[in-house]
């Protein structure tokens, strides 16, 4: 087993320092992939590793990544709904990598809804 080094703790406590963010549901921004098995059979998982790479690449830390269940249109997986503060949710479908990374890039960072993708705004509205 190798030993830990100084880095290594840093990572770990970075690590950390997002799950508590998750847990408080504290942050300007959250992603939510919707990983139900019908989500992951449509790729979800390499949606979710573009969104990971982009936060990580840009050490960002005030967005929240998580994951849930499948959002009931199975048919229009992989889907990803973003939640900026004091936003409607809104709700991605149809999702390749690219795609996502470009919700990433105009919606989470830019505050522009990417109306291509996008299902719905909030709970009652279409886009």
């Amino acid at each position: 087993m190798a030993k830990i080094r100084p880095d290594d703790l840093e990572k770990i406590g970075e690590t950390i320092k997002r799950t508590m963010l998750l847990r408080e549901g504290t942050g300007r921004a959250k992603v939510i992939v919707h990983m139900g098995t019908c989500g992951i059979a449509a790729g979800a998982r390499t949606v979710m590793k573009a969104l990971m790479d982009e936060i990580e690449g840009r050490e960002i830390t005030d967005v929240i990544l998580t994951i849930s269940s499948c959002a009931g249109l199975c048919s229009r997986e992989p889907m990803v709904t973003v939640e900026l503060t004091g936003e409607p949710a809104v709700k991605y479908v149809d999702l390749t990598p690219e795609k996502a990374r470009r919700v990433f890039e105009e919606h989470v960072l830019g505050g522009k809804i990417v109306t291509e993708y996008a299902l719905a705004a909030g709970s009652e509205r279409t886009l």
